[in-house]
């Protein structure tokens, strides 16, 4: 898809019309949504936003190669996607090819906001490798989100220039667990923390059984999520090897890395192991809800200490009992979580999971409780504001009159919503 020149009714149009948000993001529009997909088409509320993918590399573009492009149906009318031209690929030198394909990708994307009537135009940045856009546009607005630990890395090493230079130089910082805002917080005095959420009314609103899950025996240990390398896959062994009576049930997408694919075909062989599969975002609800514990199995390490589990919240609101690796993240959260640490701690903590006690109506209610607090619609309410600050203080009154008139009352800068984001 490349510009569009959609016409929106006036009723349509997010609540500020005259402010964009540019958003460069690591990935293509996928039908597996990760934090930008759910911050950035609830931000269309509030301004219009363009998602844009990044460009195809120029080999890739010579042999034909494409990318697919799956619409999300039920969008906010301010969000579209901007996909780079075949005649603007990426590439990587000379570099005053790479500069000048980068920036008229950037005044295509660009283009989109303008001809919506955007004024003020916010560049939302998703990798310290989109840098270079805040020098090839520097009459923008910038923000930079860092909702996982960019390095990748399961050692730690030092901060990349690169990225401490991005995080100076930006009006907005948000970063998402309370590890990456120790590591990363004091270099820029407009840091926030802003957690990952759920939709939580999707969640907790009760689903018919799926019917690839109606045919798996309970109890059933659940997980829902992509199955990458840093789950800690030798548990998962252990434990299904130990509970050979329990149903270990696995929905998401596999990544390719050699090590996953390995342990997901070793485990497919056992009968108490089930994978599923990818499910679109909105099919996904219904699966936790069918668990009977749900759980959270991610290795130790220096990579998974600055994370923010997306499903957290989201096992939470199904009201099940949970259970996860002892990560900083989750330690957050003990009093509404079980937290195991070896297959013995595992072991107990599952078989404590399946007892009356832990699924009484005040446990479920206290873990739905903790979830609503953490609904993505309080979170980007929170985002947009401070978006909004860093604009002007002009803009900053007018959204909260827009707000107030949406919803029909005073909004309360106290509410819960709001303390929470602000933590």
């Amino acid at each position: 898809m490349g510009l569009t020149s959609d016409k929106l009714l006036p009723e349509q149009q997010p609540l500020l019309p005259d402010v964009g948000v540019l958003a460069l993001v690591p990935d293509t529009w996928s039908m597996v949504w990760q934090v930008r997909h759910q911050i950035l088409t609830r931000l269309a509320r509030y301004f219009h936003v363009v998602w844009a993918d990044p460009a195809l590399d120029w080999r890739a573009r010579l042999n034909g190669i494409g990318r697919p492009y799956r619409p999300r149906v039920d969008s906010p009318p301010g969000f579209r996607i901007y996909a780079p031209e075949a005649w603007l690929p990426l590439f990587y030198r000379p570099s005053w090819l790479a500069g000048m394909t980068s920036r008229w990708r950037l005044e295509r994307a660009k283009s989109l906001l303008a001809r919506a009537g955007c004024e003020e135009i916010l560049l939302s940045l998703w990798r310290p490798e989109f840098a270079d856009a805040v020098r090839h546009l520097p009459s923008c607005r910038s923000s930079y989100h860092i909702d996982d630990e960019y390095s990748f890395s399961e050692v730690e090493v030092p901060l990349s220039r690169q990225e401490c230079e991005l995080i100076a130089r930006v009006d907005q910082v948000f970063v998402s667990s309370p590890g990456l805002l120790l590591r990363k917080g004091d270099i820029n005095r407009h840091t926030a923390l802003v957690p990952n959420g759920v939709d939580y009314q999707a969640y907790a609103t009760a689903h018919p059984e799926p019917s690839d899950l109606a045919t798996i025996p309970r109890p059933r240990i659940g997980y829902s999520g992509v199955l990458k390398r840093h789950l800690d896959w030798g548990l998962l062994h252990r434990l299904t090897e130990l509970r050979p009576s329990w149903a270990f049930v696995f929905v998401g997408p596999v990544t390719e890395d050699s090590e996953t694919q390995t342990a997901v075909r070793s485990l497919a062989r056992r009968r108490n192991v089930h994978f599923l599969g990818c499910k679109p975002t909105d099919q996904l609800p219904p699966y936790p809800q069918h668990f009977d514990a749900c759980i959270m199995p991610y290795r130790t390490n220096d990579y998974t200490r600055y994370i923010y589990p997306l499903k957290l919240h989201e096992y939470l609101a199904t009201g099940h009992p949970t259970i996860g690796t002892s990560i900083p993240s989750l330690e957050r959260f003990a009093d509404v979580l079980t937290l195991a640490d070896d297959t013995d701690g595992w072991t107990a903590a599952l078989d404590r999971a399946l007892t009356a006690a832990e699924n009484s109506a005040e446990r479920r209610a206290a873990r739905r409780a903790v979830a609503q607090t953490h609904d993505w619609d309080e979170i980007v309410r929170h985002v947009a504001r401070l978006l909004a600050e860093r604009v002007g203080p002009g803009y900053v009154r007018r959204l909260k009159a827009a707000l107030e008139l949406a919803h029909g009352r005073r909004l309360d800068e106290d509410s819960p919503g709001h303390r929470m984001a602000a933590e």
